[in-house]
């Protein structure tokens, strides 16, 4: 059992995953009364989705029969060079530079999946990549991974929080990892950061009310009331992320998928102004910018240039 947690582990950092970590295939019971909660209060705003398959979420033997272990892995996201990010320049969140971390992650977790198989053999078990009823943050969390930081992301004190999470659910048994202390302290830089206020406690997120949710997910008009928040991001927001001093050990990541297009690191104030379908297409065929679409990245754009943002993160 441990041999083949090491050698999994092994094979993960060869296929450049920066960190791979094991917890028992269990129900989640201490996330069950948090999302109930969460859900109750309505901040997953019109992410319908985030209410559905409650039971899966929780219990990751309903997803994979027989399941027995959870294999969790990271991958840093963290630019070399950030887009420009001057007062007058219209932002991205830094996950959307590249190509969509679906197609990368999933690839490298079929590729380990393929490993499994060869080197320890018929093993049962699926690859999920944000795109199932999968608590990545909690798994990630019994992991080792890190801790959910005050922002809600898992926080690692080697890299950060810039990295995605994805996971192998398995019907072998490995030897578990365990969870690391909370390395937050007494900081509340995030929570004071955020222009929305969608950090509305330590640990909680408010989804409804954070830029990521108003320029992706939510797809009629933004609301009034934060007209002049946005600080100018027109695709997700790193704020709370790029406050947070444990992501001064962020450091360049190694995966050319996530380089930005060409075209993209060039842009300016009046490229984004006045871009068209041909040039959306194009700068960003295997972005993660595509699930806006051409008139969500619009509607953002102008939302943003209508205002000129009083609180800006120093």
């Amino acid at each position: 059992m441990h041999t083949y947690s090491q050698r999994i582990k092994q094979e993960a950092a060869r296929l450049g995953f920066d960190f791979c970590g094991i917890s028992r295939a269990e129900f989640l019971e201490d996330e069950a009364p948090r999302l109930e909660t969460w859900l109750a209060r309505q901040m997953h705003g019109q992410m319908s989705y985030m209410a559905g398959h409650f039971d899966k979420r929780l219990d990751p033997r309903l997803l994979v029969e027989g399941a027995k272990s959870v294999v969790t892995v990271l991958l840093n996201y963290y630019p070399e060079k950030s887009l420009p990010q001057g007062p007058d320049e219209y932002k991205i969140s830094k996950y959307a530079y590249g190509t969509d971390y679906h197609f990368v992650i999933k690839d490298k977790l079929k590729d380990l999946m393929a490993y499994i198989h060869e080197e320890i053999g018929e093993v049962g078990g699926r690859v999920f990549v944000d795109s199932a009823p999968v608590m990545d943050k909690a798994w990630a969390q019994r992991s080792g991974a890190g801790w959910v930081g005050k922002h809600s992301n898992i926080l690692n004190r080697d890299i950060g929080s810039f990295f995605f999470i994805g996971e192998l659910i398995l019907d072998l048994e490995l030897e578990p990892d365990g969870p690391v202390k909370d390395y937050c302290g007494t900081c509340t830089r995030c929570l004071d950061a955020c222009p929305t206020g969608a950090i509305t406690e330590p640990y909680v997120v408010d989804g409804s009310k954070c830029i990521s949710y108003f320029t992706i997910e939510l797809k009629e008009a933004i609301p009034e009331e934060v007209r002049g928040k946005f600080d100018n991001w027109v695709f997700g927001c790193d704020i709370c992320q790029d406050v947070c001093p444990w992501n001064r050990f962020a450091r360049p990541h190694r995966t050319p998928e996530f380089d930005p297009h060409p075209a993209l690191a060039e842009f300016t104030k009046q490229d984004w102004e006045e871009i068209t379908e041909d040039v959306f297409r194009e700068v960003f065929r295997r972005s993660a910018v595509k699930r806006t679409k051409l008139e969500g990245l619009k509607r953002n754009i102008e939302f943003v240039q209508s205002a000129v943002s009083p609180e800006r993160v120093k």
